[in-house]
């Protein structure tokens, strides 16, 4: 800022009474407290709708993304419930469980042999009489027979955790630092009409 313009704004903040500064850094401090509590009140609801996707086998994908994009973007949107709380927080325990139950799911005998004649025809496409067929099918049913070992799938790809930012450009960012702007100008005001009045 050039110098010219300090005098005017030190005389301009000793004219403005410190108490409306004061009064309009709590009509801002009440903005900034009542925004942040619509953003958690917001990521809340977004985070119950990605759970109630996850049971009811919907779009989890889209919802994930609804959260992640609101949690990444907006202060006060931690989803961590508590202390205590199970990391990470969002666990797709349904979506999990579905995919770990398809992958073990026992596959009937008319199928396995179904599915070892498909690979064993690709293998052998030129035998005809079957001489070749008939050992790749044995070995094939043998190999995928259901009481092969259970299948697992790392559970970590189904666990998420987003970080929600110490300030944000949006109603809550702006109204804080407005409520700290208007805080330290009161400060100031304050100290430069005691100061004025001493002399």
């Amino acid at each position: 800022m050039p110098n010219k313009h300090i005098p005017r704004l030190t005389s301009a903040l000793s004219a403005t009474k410190p108490g409306f500064l004061f009064a309009a850094a709590g009509i801002s401090c009440l903005l900034c407290i009542n925004a942040l509590r619509t953003n958690n009140l917001e990521m809340v609801k977004l985070r119950n709708a990605v759970y109630e996707t996850d049971k009811n086998n919907g779009d989890v994908r889209g919802a994930l993304t609804d959260l992640q994009h609101y949690v990444v973007s907006h202060m006060n949107t931690d989803l961590t419930p508590g202390r205590s709380a199970v990391y990470p927080p969002i666990q797709l325990k349904y979506t999990y469980e579905r995919l770990q139950a398809a992958a073990n799911k026992p596959v009937s005998s008319e199928q396995l042999y179904n599915d070892a004649q498909v690979h064993c025809e690709k293998l052998n496409p030129t035998d005809f009489s079957g001489r070749n067929r008939v050992p790749c099918i044995q070995e094939y049913v043998k190999t995928n027979q259901a009481s092969a070992t259970p299948k697992q799938i790392p559970d970590s790809l189904y666990k998420f955790d987003f970080v929600s930012p110490a300030w944000s450009p949006d109603t809550a960012g702006w109204s804080l630092v407005s409520t700290v702007l208007l805080v330290v100008l009161a400060v100031v005001s304050t100290l430069l009409r005691r100061s004025s009045r001493r002399r």
